[in-house]
């Protein structure tokens, strides 16, 4: 089934509906609050069988050809917040030595996930990372046409059709965020700032 997705260029239709849990983004928070929750797709089986293949593959490829963000510490292997952290001090310290100005800027983005554009991601993807044809077409469709029903006090809404984000709880929807974020690091550093340090995101 996975060897027929990859070769069809295309994940089914029937593998891209998911059904929507909102969890609260911390124990404690007003659940009356909409805001206060965040909206985690439960996904099929199969579905992310052949998305870790996909992600598998993509990283390879990535790491292979030195293509990932030098400095992104999200949702990579053997990065964590921690090493993030390190980075950042370790910068604060040698710049403090030479006595220069410190600045550290923090970008929180709300709904991150959720606000993927799908045509500008694959844009990024083809002309950043030099993905094409068959890959770029099974993208292509694990992002077009996706359904979700909001499972909330044991009802389900009525079926939605996503034109944005990607799916926060699947396998691959990470990987291609950082990909679509990637042009944050050449933006800062094109304005002169020494260090690019990227972090796990914040979800509001």
């Amino acid at each position: 089934m996975v060897n027929g997705s990859l070769a069809q260029r295309r994940l089914p239709l029937s593998q891209r509906h998911a059904i929507v849990t909102p969890l609260l983004k911390k124990p404690g928070q007003d659940g009356s609050d909409m805001s206060n929750y965040r909206p985690v797709s439960n996904l099929s089986f199969m579905s992310k069988v052949v998305e870790r293949v996909v992600a598998e593959q993509l990283n390879e490829y990535l790491l292979t050809n030195d293509l990932m963000t030098r400095y992104q510490s999200a949702y990579q292997k053997k990065h964590s917040t921690e090493t993030a952290l390190l980075r950042v001090w370790s910068d604060m310290l040698n710049t403090a030595d030479t006595r220069q100005v410190i600045l550290l800027g923090r970008l929180d983005l709300s709904a991150a996930f959720d606000c993927v554009d799908h045509d500008l991601l694959l844009q990024r993807l083809q002309h950043g990372f030099r993905l094409a044809d068959i890959v770029l077409r099974w993208i292509h469709s694990f992002l077009s046409d996706r359904t979700r029903q909001v499972a909330y006090r044991g009802q389900l809404s009525t079926t939605q059709s996503l034109l944005f984000g990607v799916p926060q709880g699947s396998v691959l929807g990470p990987l291609l965020y950082i990909l679509h974020t990637a042009k944050l690091e050449h933006v800062v550093t094109q304005h002169g700032m020494r260090h690019c340090v990227y972090t796990n995101f914040t979800f509001m």
